[in-house]
């Protein structure tokens, strides 16, 4: 972060110029949010403080491990915990909170536990993790209806967990695939919005475009990808799905998600293209960097014939999750520091991609936008390296779990991103960062352990931060463990908490419903 930017951090008045955590956590009260809980029986009432907004009303549902353990068996990885569906509803200034597992299916199986995020396709809402199995929740009773096989719609392997939605509706995913010749290849994927017979959309879905995989056998692992009004972005990265295990992985006794992982140290990582409309890859255009792990794309928009897009990434190829084990997790704190230094360091970078690569010469940088300072160089071979802006670092601080004013921004130039910070991988702030001047603003408070912030316009706004943030917090030790956190997404202060007395895990992604 550059020196002589602000950082409000609101557990002091403090100004400094760095968005690094000064809270420590000798307590460890971080273990709470990696120890198994419950499900609720019915909802229970919140106990609110401060004044909620008057238009808020509505749903936060969230998906996230809630079970660390079956009989004495326990799982080693905090991917492995099974499914738990959170609700906190809002409605004519009360609250309630509610959570359930999900029905088990056939035991516990990596195909099977929608522990990431959920989303809406059509009038139905599906729950989901990154494989071709996708499971149909009721988001009111927080029942478990169906399980769903994409494979039966689509040629995919699986899907990323967090598909883009256009403004008609009309969602894309992209996935894995068998291609030409039996090699890999990723597949756009574009399921209609709801249909006005009632027909279920997934009936429609089809296959847009084909990118190529740069390994024949092993494709990248994907999270997410990037969507402007007319392209489509795919970062193909160094952590690589060994797919014959992954395929297999329920089937062999005691493999787990995790054993399907493994690196290339010298590929890099590769930027490819395709168009939206009509859809096709751009195969002229090669871009490459140096290698680093992604999980979430910011924000990707057009201007003036390049392409910017922001990540959260994470240096190198050794993979991140490696560190997410639950023995690391539930570590005293000056062990889990210690481990962190170890895991590759976290950075928020701009890169820009030239859409006009034909008439420049070799070994110039093609980036004329005037407000960054990231860099395309055209190689010999024909490839273009990609150098990254960077708009926020900190050493072992990471900025994740990104949300943007997605409505009115999605694919558009944009000033505000909101962000979950991990101090050594423990959650431990809320921070909105100003990707236009480097600004951050931060929310924290000891011995508290928020989620991914997700935020929610005001109705009729114009401003593109205004709006409140919501984010499930723990506080162990408190009377109310676990209370739902309502921001003012402008400045970052609070508006209210509404407090249950239950203590509530970590969650990964969710949505709002209004």
């Amino acid at each position: 972060m550059q020196a002589g930017v602000s950082c409000k951090q609101l557990v002091s008045t403090e100004s400094v110029n760095s968005m690094a955590s000064r809270v420590e956590h000798p307590a460890a009260g971080y273990r709470k949010i990696f120890e198994t809980v419950e499900e609720l029986s019915e909802p229970i009432p919140a106990e609110i403080t401060g004044v909620l907004p008057s238009w808020l009303g509505g749903s936060l549902l969230r998906m996230g491990p809630g079970l660390f353990e079956v009989g004495d068996e326990p799982f080693y990885h905090l991917f492995d915990g099974q499914a738990l569906m959170h609700k906190f509803d809002l409605k004519n200034g009360q609250v309630t909170y509610y959570r359930k597992f999900f029905t088990y299916f056939k035991g516990i199986e990596v195909t099977d536990n929608c522990l990431v995020n959920i989303y809406p396709i059509g009038e139905d809402f599906y729950a989901v993790t990154e494989t071709n199995y996708i499971t149909k929740v009721d988001p009111d009773s927080l029942e478990t209806l169906s399980k769903v096989d994409l494979c039966k719609y689509l040629s995919v392997n699986g899907v990323t967990a967090h598909p883009h939605t256009d403004t008609d509706g009309t969602i894309y995913n992209i996935g894995n695939c068998f291609g030409k010749n039996m090699s890999l290849a990723y597949n756009i994927v574009k399921i209609p919005p709801a249909q006005k017979d009632n027909s279920d959309p997934l009936e429609k879905s089809q296959v847009v475009a084909q990118l190529p995989s740069s390994e024949r056998l092993k494709p990248s692992y994907m999270h997410s990808f990037g969507m402007t009004d007319n392209y489509f972005v795919f970062v193909e990265q160094p952590v690589k799905i060994n797919l014959l295990k992954f395929l297999s992985a329920w089937s062999i006794t005691g493999a787990t998600y995790m054993d399907c992982f493994e690196s290339n140290d010298s590929m890099g990582t590769w930027f490819h293209l395709a168009t939206k409309d009509p859809a096709g890859y751009l195969s002229s255009h090669k871009f490459r960097t140096s290698a680093f792990n992604l999980f979430h794309h910011i924000n990707a928009y057009e201007d003036e014939g390049f392409i910017v897009v922001d990540l959260c990434t994470w240096k190198g190829h050794d993979f991140v999750y490696n560190y997410l084990y639950l023995a690391n997790l539930r570590e005293e704190w000056e062990e889990v520091k210690k481990a962190a230094m170890k895991a590759p360091q976290p950075e928020v970078r701009r890169y820009v991609l030239p859409l006009d690569i034909h008439r420049e010469e070799q070994g110039k940088n093609l980036v004329s936008l005037s407000y960054t300072t990231a860099t395309a160089v055209l190689h010999s071979d024909g490839t273009i390296w990609l150098e990254p802006e960077v708009l926020l670092s900190g050493p072992r601080q990471a900025f994740e779990f990104p949300q943007i004013n997605y409505s009115q921004c999605r694919g558009k130039k944009y000033s505000f991103t909101y962000g979950l910070g991990l101090n050594h991988f423990i959650p431990d702030r809320i921070v909105k960062l100003n990707v236009q001047t480097k600004e951050t603003w931060v929310w924290q408070e000891e011995e508290c352990y928020p989620s991914e912030p997700l935020f929610v316009p005001t109705p009729g706004a114009t401003e593109e931060d205004d709006g409140v943030l919501l984010s499930i917090v723990v506080k162990p030790g408190a009377e109310r463990p676990g209370f739902l956190l309502v921001l003012d997404a402008m400045k970052l202060t609070e508006l209210a908490r509404a407090a249950v007395n239950t203590i509530i895990p970590v969650t990964l992604h969710g949505m709002y419903k209004p």
